[in-house]
């Protein structure tokens, strides 16, 4: 684990989203929320999921929704959104990062296999919105992810502007298969620095 943090005030939240082919039961979703109970975690399903539909919106929509749906759950916390903790696995966590960076307040990203480019495209980065990011940031991937390498992630990581920490997960691509524990491990200890 590397770690360049500083201290911010507790995260008195969670809110999680899923990837493009998952939902809100995604299992290590639902560890997330177990492990770091009594802390509030909302486990949320992106529009297109709930409405039956396979392939996601546009970026554009989601966002949107995670800005909507976030101020929402703030208000019923009876917190403010820079309390709350936003991210979640692969595009989910992505698009919390795009909210972020378009100026949505949060105490923290928390991004469990970040889809760097797509397979076989490293020229398709996703990485234009990184330099407006301003929060502390998780990154947890497995090291032979096919959607983004230790190594390119360390071209790509420093153009953000809040602290990093990075954990990779050995042996493991995209999907982290069997890896719950040790997510939720690295979760914790991070949420422990945030306080």
């Amino acid at each position: 684990m590397s770690v360049y943090a500083r201290r911010v005030s507790a995260p008195a939240c969670l809110f999680l989203t899923h990837g493009a082919g998952s939902d809100r039961n995604h299992s290590s979703l639902v560890a997330l929320e177990e492990r770091l109970a009594p802390l509030p975690a909302e486990r949320v399903d992106f529009p297109y999921r709930t409405e039956g539909r396979r392939f996601p919106d546009r970026s554009s929509k989601l966002i949107e929704f995670v800005k909507e749906t976030s101020g929402a759950v703030a208000a019923a916390e009876g917190i403010r959104q820079d309390q709350m903790v936003l991210g979640g696995r692969s595009m989910g966590g992505r698009i919390c990062s795009m909210a972020v960076a378009a100026g949505l307040p949060a105490a923290g990203l928390l991004l469990v296999c970040y889809p760097l480019h797509p397979p076989n495209k490293p020229e398709n980065l996703r990485v234009d919105h990184f330099e407006a990011i301003n929060v502390p940031c998780l990154f947890v991937s497995g090291n032979r992810d096919p959607f983004g390498s230790p190594e390119e992630f360390a071209s790509y990581l420093p153009t953000i502007k809040g602290p990093i920490t990075t954990v990779w997960l050995p042996g493991a691509r995209h999907d982290l298969a069997g890896q719950d524990g040790a997510i939720c491990d690295a979760v914790a200890e991070w949420m422990t620095t945030l306080t």
